[in-house]
């Protein structure tokens, strides 16, 4: 009996072997498909590309000469971020506010598109940094309101950030007065 289980054991072995193998095989070729389609996307993508005399030849002379106040834009950008982060560094932690995560906002992620010249992905640069920004700044505002005011203005605002729903409504203050600690504490993601 107990030979005749060994056999057993071991030709289950040698069947998961098999089986890995098998998986192992399977792997590599769904690999080596992927590495395929992703060259051929990539060639695909390249021919998009214009180079970067022809995009130039292409843009409008307008366009390119006001390029250096759109770049500017740096400056006031780079000064917030700045003060964001070490406003929140400071009174947050006083306010017991959780931090808002920098990196979920600001994203560069674009520079790897093969179809952007090095003009088209430095503008992308600009854009995530700047559009970040305002995001990180408009987030770590919202939570601050939410600490200090969280009341509903009177005339309806065209964009109210994502916190401002849970606000009171303006001139109820038995709620505000009852609810604001609570609110100051609800800072759920």
């Amino acid at each position: 009996m107990k030979q005749h289980l060994d056999e057993l054991l071991a030709r289950i072995r040698v069947l998961q072997d098999e089986v890995e193998e098998e998986y192992r095989q399977k792997r590599e070729e769904f690999e080596q498909k992927r590495l395929e389609l992703a060259e051929e996307l990539l060639r695909q993508q390249r021919r998009y590309k214009i180079g970067l005399l022809r995009f130039l030849a292409r843009t409008r002379l307008l366009v390119v000469l006001t390029a250096p106040v759109i770049y500017l834009g740096w400056i006031p950008f780079l000064l917030m971020d700045l003060f964001v982060t070490i406003f929140q560094a400071i009174c947050f932690s006083i306010y017991k506010i959780p931090q808002v995560r920098r990196s979920d906002y600001i994203v560069f992620d674009r520079e790897g598109l093969p179809y952007l010249n090095f003009i088209e992905k430095f503008n992308c640069f600009y854009c995530s940094y700047g559009n970040g920004v305002a995001a990180y700044t408009r987030e770590v505002a919202a939570r601050t309101e939410q600490y200090w005011c969280p009341i509903k203005h009177a005339r309806r605002l065209k964009a109210a950030h994502g916190r401002y729903p849970q606000f009171f409504d303006y001139g109820d203050a038995e709620a505000f007065r009852q609810g604001l600690e609570r609110l100051r504490r609800q800072y759920d993601e």
